[in-house]
């Protein structure tokens, strides 16, 4: 039997989603699954690698073959990929040590961010570039469990990441393609993908680190033991993946040097793919997924999150009506937003609900809303918080603006592109076109693409282009401008005034 169909498979924040495409790109079956997020404390965000990530990809896969009835032989290859970067330290035998670190909503590591942030400027004769250390970055996560979990360390023989622990289930390989390895930031350096000796004593042995490959090339089969798990034949070549958010641009038909990607997601993140390695001030820089190919990063730590805290805060009347009419309780809200004005009479909120990242990197960033009065509503709030994460792109264009970086076009990919009001209040309020594309399916779709790359199915990144169709471009409308203008100067000012005052009651929660 000729092998013809490819594998993606993408573990996400709240759900994982899975697809069998052909060469052509055309989706043959799709299966999500949707699972919970951990916060033993203030700012530790986890996920159970067993009983989230591995858990996922086998009940996906079983089920694929299942609700497709597709014979396993046909499947030419696995493409996977996850949030990130992850922190997952597990043993000789593989078997994780603690649950998984998540990638900047978890704030745990903010003294070992500093620590080594002071470290790198001190080493003498450094060689390496100095990154700006976030909550984003991997290291000072690794630091934190060697400070304050030296039992786990002194076991610990890899430390995976989300995608790559799959990778390991799979073929028993521990291996990390070079894109999510950029996140493992300071102990690697992207400009030579190597990772830094120099940075042992302050971090970690660099041989507890995963071997780099591309995100395309094959890392290695299909275990016997894992094919009897997931019911993929042994022997099925895997290859490295990559994280959700390169893999959502792939799959959104980011393939153009100067495209960029924003992903709405639980959190919201964007991907600018450059010609070169740019050596960012507020944001991130790293090898992307093939040779001689570059990405500039940044994002917010939370956006599709807040309409999701609003559901379960405030969003029964919603609830009710999901259950009465059978309709998506986000759909349903996603009208709210109508039913207020642009502005939402007033209010401006800080999305900052679990610190930020770009452009402010800020962990200890709180979330505000401002400007209350009795007039306000439910309506109002809701939008100010669509409002906010609008204020949030806007002001990380502008700052890539003034590092040299100005996108050509820019797609919208994820489940906050279902609300076309929210589109419309970005694209409004960033004056920036949106190109979103015909099929929605996400970062999996890309992870197939990536193992079509790995087989041989795809010749080159650039042929992504004949699977993915933009459905639609939403242009700005520039009626509320002024309205908009003023709020953003509000949006801007509220931090500068106030973030003293959220470092305080971030510092006392410590």
């Amino acid at each position: 039997m000729t092998r013809k169909l490819l594998l993606g498979v993408d573990i996400g924040t709240y759900s994982s989603k899975g697809v069998l495409v052909n060469s052509a790109g055309t989706l043959v079956g799709s299966s999500v699954i949707a699972h919970e997020l951990s916060s033993p404390k203030p700012g530790h965000f986890e996920h159970d690698a067993d009983g989230i990530w591995w858990h996922d990809f086998v009940f996906i896969v079983r089920d694929l073959l299942e609700k497709t009835k597709v014979a396993p032989e046909e499947i030419a290859g696995v493409g996977t990929s996850g949030i990130g970067p992850c922190v997952l330290p597990i043993d000789d035998n593989g078997k994780p040590l603690r649950p998984g670190i998540l990638y900047g909503i978890d704030s745990r590591a903010l003294k070992e961010v500093e620590y080594l942030q002071n470290t790198l400027m001190s080493i003498s004769n450094y060689q390496h570039p100095i990154p700006e250390l976030s909550s984003q970055a991997a290291g000072p996560k690794v630091l934190w469990i060697r400070r304050n979990e030296p039992e786990i360390y002194a076991k610990a023989r890899w430390f995976l990441t989300s995608q790559s622990y799959l990778v390991y289930k799979l073929t028993g390989k521990a291996a990390i393609d070079i894109y999510s390895a950029g996140g493992y930031s300071p102990i690697i350096d992207s400009k030579t993908t190597k990772y830094i000796p120099e940075l042992e004593p302050y971090i970690t042995e660099v041989n507890k680190l995963a071997d780099m490959f591309w995100s395309h090339e094959v890392v290695g089969q299909v275990t016997a033991a894992a094919s009897m798990e997931t019911g993929i034949p042994a022997g099925t070549p895997v290859v490295a993946g990559t994280t959700d958010a390169s893999a959502e641009a792939l799959s959104a038909g980011l393939g153009n040097f100067d495209d960029m990607l924003i992903m709405f997601g639980s959190s919201n993140f964007f991907v600018v793919k450059t010609k070169e390695l740019i050596n960012p001030k507020k944001f991130w820089a790293s090898n992307f997924l093939g040779p001689g190919t570059y990405a500039f990063l940044g994002g917010m730590a939370t956006s599709g999150s807040l309409t999701r805290w609003f559901l379960n805060q405030f969003g029964q009347p919603e609830r009710e009506a999901s259950l009465k009419t059978g309709r998506d309780p986000y759909n349903l809200l996603a009208e709210l937003s109508q039913n207020s004005s642009p502005g939402s009479n007033g209010l401006v909120m800080l999305p900052y609900f679990e610190g930020e990242r770009t452009p402010i990197q800020d962990p200890k960033a709180k979330g505000l809303l401002f400007g209350l009065s009795l007039k306000h509503t439910r309506e109002d709030v809701y939008r100010s918080i669509l409002e906010s994460v609008a204020f949030g792109i806007r002001h990380n264009l502008e700052e890539m603006k003034a590092e040299g970086v100005i996108p050509k076009r820019i797609l919208a990919v994820g489940g906050g592109t279902k609300n076309s009001s929210w589109m419309q209040i970005v694209s409004d309020i960033a004056s920036i076109e949106l190109h979103i594309p015909e099929q929605q399916i996400g970062a999996s779709y890309g992870d197939a693409f990536l193992a079509g790359l790995g087989v041989g199915m795809c010749r080159e990144y650039a042929d992504i282009s004949k699977w993915v169709k933009i459905k639609e471009v939403i242009k700005p409308n520039n009626n509320n401008r002024d309205v908009y203008d003023f709020n953003y100067t509000i949006y801007r000012d509220l931090y500068t005034s106030t973030n003293p005052i959220m470092h305080r009651i971030s510092d006392a929660e410590r």
